[in-house]
């Protein structure tokens, strides 16, 4: 058996992407949804910090690698198809925690109301301060 058997059994997409979504241990919080890799999920193996594939950017992405806002991983799981991820973590870098590029904590911050998205969660540091 390989090393690298765990990684096999990830059914990664024509672009060999899997969905990662990303929760915040402790409070339970969706935080985000983000791509990984092969590389991606490796590295954020090795080094017990989320690491993604940014599609915009086309390489990998440490997540807080500008903001500071890094996500200790406590735990790495796959579903029951095998095609997509739950990370569990710690997020770090601010109190209160954020994820958002938008500064906020999470980045499921609009819900639906009256037929409309209406922000319902506050900006925790504006993004302009963050990302300098």
């Amino acid at each position: 058996m390989s090393d690298k058997d765990w990684l096999d059994a990830v059914r990664w997409d024509a672009q060999g992407l899997v969905t990662a979504v990303v929760q915040e241990a402790g409070s339970g919080d969706v935080l985000m949804v983000a791509w990984m890799n092969r590389d991606a999920l490796e590295r954020t193996r090795e080094l017990g910090e989320a690491v993604f594939w940014s599609r915009s950017r086309k390489r990998l992405w440490h997540k807080g690698e500008e903001s500071g806002h890094v996500q200790k991983v406590e735990s790495i799981r796959l579903d029951c198809d095998g095609d997509v991820l739950l990370l569990t973590v710690r997020q770090l870098g601010h109190e209160p925690p954020i994820a958002c590029h938008t500064g906020r904590h999470s980045c499921f911050f609009r819900e639906l109301q009256d037929g409309s998205w209406t922000s319902v969660a506050p900006v925790l540091k504006d993004p302009e301060d963050i990302y300098r």
